[in-house]
């Protein structure tokens, strides 16, 4: 992944990542965790969309689907939502 100089926030992309109780604070800690990244071609025909998986300090799980914007400042992460992982994709996670 390419030297990321922060975050794209703006009202619309943190209403919607907060939509099912994910903080921004959780989200910013997830990248800095390193997170499992995957495609996620399936979401957009414009801009490519990733998803990252991986677990905050508090050890919830949370997946965040994000893209990476190009700005005057450098490429910057752009998360489109968020969300606790369900069981499931917990354990499906954790075996991989």
């Amino acid at each position: 992944m390419k030297k990321i100089a922060g975050f794209d926030w703006d009202t619309g992309n943190r209403r919607k990542c907060q939509k099912h109780g994910v903080t921004v604070e959780e989200i910013e800690e997830l990248f800095q965790r390193e997170p499992a990244v995957y495609a996620d071609p399936d979401h957009s025909l414009v801009e490519q969309r990733l998803r990252a998986i991986g677990r905050t300090a508090a050890r919830r799980a949370v997946l965040v689907a994000f893209t990476i914007r190009e700005t005057d400042e450098g490429a910057r992460i752009r998360p489109i939502s968020a969300r606790y992982m369900h069981k499931k994709e917990i354990d499906r996670y954790e075996k991989a």
